[in-house]
């Protein structure tokens, strides 16, 4: 796995080995990017259930000017730090070593937004619902802002009050949505 463009363009990132993670696949992180390229620069990024911390990263080296990465298993938390060390990108990110919710929690008693917010969780562990509440319940995008949910084809998404599906990306096993909050809708 590579940071595929941006400052830190062609670093290789360390990923995990023997956990149930998924890296994001290069094609879906540069359609993903692709389509977000606009709303990047001097963006605030949250990287939810982060991983290897690639999709942060990545936001990171294309422009966007903080990221904030959540993620509770140790092993993941070692690999974030060593990679943004790796790609330098360390000084414009933090990492909040705790579940998903929790750090959504303290995200909120601190008045955090963000303009872009990334969440690849467990695909079966029926968390997608719950942190898209938390995130709407928290006020934690901004108000012309987005949510991206990497999913499973095979889980459908439930409507989430407050946000809508402004699109889908669609691939042969992973769907790609992109969630506004419904005041911008109008």
């Amino acid at each position: 796995m590579r940071v595929i463009a941006g400052a830190a363009k062609g670093h290789k990132l360390q990923t995990i080995e023997g956990l149930n993670t998924r890296p994001t696949t290069d094609r879906i992180k540069e359609t993903l990017f692709n389509i977000i390229a606009f709303d990047l620069p001097e963006s605030r990024f949250l990287d939810l259930f982060s991983g290897s911390g690639a999709i942060g990263i990545e936001a990171l080296s294309r422009g966007a000017d903080t990221a904030v990465f959540v993620e509770q298993a140790a092993e993941c938390q070692k690999v974030i730090t060593e990679n943004l060390t790796h790609t330098k990108l360390m000084e414009r990110a933090r990492l909040i070593k705790s579940d998903v919710l929790t750090g959504l929690a303290q995200l909120s008693a601190e008045k955090a937004t963000f303009d872009i917010i990334f969440m690849d969780p467990p695909y079966a562990a029926g968390l997608a619902e719950p942190t898209l509440e938390k995130i709407v319940s928290g006020g934690l995008l901004a108000p012309e802002g987005m949510v991206i949910v990497e999913r499973s084809a095979q889980i459908p998404l439930a409507p989430i009050k407050g946000l809508y599906v402004d699109r889908e990306k669609n691939y042969k096993t992973t769907v790609i949505t992109f969630l506004r909050p419904e005041e911008s809708a109008t």
